[in-house]
């Protein structure tokens, strides 16, 4: 069965940092270009990073340049979201997503093909 699973949201105070994973399971992560995506209450869900197969190509939305890092270790078949600095606008669930392809479309995966079931990120004092 193929299976993406995020974890590691929480509160944290604006400022402060939080690590998201994205672990795979039924399926190898290393063919796939692999995207973070987060929905705030009342809006659409919007992509935030994606990150190509081999990890050689990373891309981020305006919004979280120079603040988020995305990365990925085949080798435990996760993916990472490396979240600093962050704000009350970060308040979101965020999501991760497999795309079809090894390549982005600008921060996003190409031909999106599985989900995972989300994580709850809230940034507050």
């Amino acid at each position: 069965q193929v299976q993406l699973v995020e974890s590691g949201g929480g509160l944290v105070q604006p400022g402060g940092s939080l690590r998201l994973s994205c672990a795979a399971s039924g399926f190898r992560l290393d063919y796939y270009a692999i995207g973070w995506f987060r929905q705030a209450p009342g809006k659409e869900r919007e992509g935030v990073s994606c990150i190509s197969s081999s990890g050689g190509i990373t891309n981020y939305a305006d919004s979280v340049k120079g603040r988020f890092t995305i990365s990925r270790d085949n080798a435990k078949n996760t993916v990472y979201l490396q979240m600093n600095s962050l704000k009350s606008e970060d308040t979101a669930v965020y999501y991760c997503a497999a795309g079809k392809y090894y390549y982005c479309s600008g921060y996003v995966p190409w031909n999106i093909s599985s989900w995972g079931q989300g994580t709850q990120v809230t940034v507050s004092s």
